[in-house]
């Protein structure tokens, strides 16, 4: 199924038809296809949503770029649309963005959050960083010294030298979507979030930092944190079960 707002179309799947509703925000780059083990799990209880977002999925690359404002206000749309209130969100890497502003910024009504090895936190800039910043910028300039036809070349392999993955394997309209994501620090709208929230971390995770977990702990008042020591930033697929049934005791527990 399709939902379209503001020149968008996202695709979103439904599961379930219990009163009692659960959201699902996968990473960046990911799909509903890897959260089918906790839909199958939690489809009997509940009525399970989830999305592919802009340009990942069933979804069509949009033809504009977008900020995580922009994410987060499809989301609110879409779930205003589908008359989903007061949901569960089960949110993982880049789905922690948006729930943070969905709760922290927009105020929408949540029961209960939980995160998945999320992503906000903007990390400090290293002496590392910054000298690949830096390199990057004077490599770019010295491009511009080519003949034209042969700019556009060098111009790519600097990119796919100095770009992350997840950047060089974006359509080239997306990138600077992109940009405008990771470089939002979301701290304040973490501290927003007034709902109970469980927080999961694969200790093994080397895309999101054991570290944010802390921060993000501290920054959600009514949080408490679980440290899977075996897992990476995948956390969901690297213990299934055990995240089933963590899952499972989180949301049905009173206090």
């Amino acid at each position: 199924m399709f939902y379209n707002t503001q020149d968008i179309s996202i695709y979103y799947e439904k599961y379930g038809n219990s009163p009692n509703t659960i959201l699902i925000l996968p990473g960046w780059g990911n799909t509903r296809a890897s959260f089918r083990n906790i839909i199958n799990y939690l489809k009997k209880d509940y009525t399970v949503y989830i999305v592919d977002y802009p340009g990942f999925g069933n979804s069509p690359i949009p033809t504009k770029t977008l900020n995580i404002y922009d994410y987060a206000k499809i989301i609110k749309d879409f779930m205003e649309e589908e008359n989903i209130t007061n949901p569960y969100i089960i949110a993982h890497s880049f789905g922690g963005r948006i729930t943070a502003l969905l709760s922290g910024y927009y105020d929408v009504k949540i029961t209960k959050i939980l995160l998945i090895d999320v992503a906000g936190i903007k990390p400090r800039k290293t002496i590392k960083r910054f000298i690949k910043e830096k390199t990057y910028k004077i490599l770019k300039k010295c491009i511009k010294l080519l003949p034209k036809l042969k700019q556009e070349y060098y111009l790519q392999k600097l990119l796919h030298f100095f770009g992350s993955p997840d950047y060089n394997n974006l359509p080239v309209v997306m990138r600077t979507t992109f940009k405008n994501i990771v470089n939002k620090d979301l701290k304040i709208y973490f501290k927003n979030i007034k709902c109970s929230t469980l927080i999961l971390w694969g200790k093994k995770d080397n895309v999101t930092p054991l570290k944010d977990a802390f921060k993000i702990k501290k920054l959600i008042t009514n949080s408490y944190l679980i440290v899977l020591p075996t897992c990476g930033h995948f956390a969901y697929l690297d213990a299934p079960i055990t995240i089933n049934n963590i899952i499972d005791n989180f949301l049905n527990e009173k206090n």
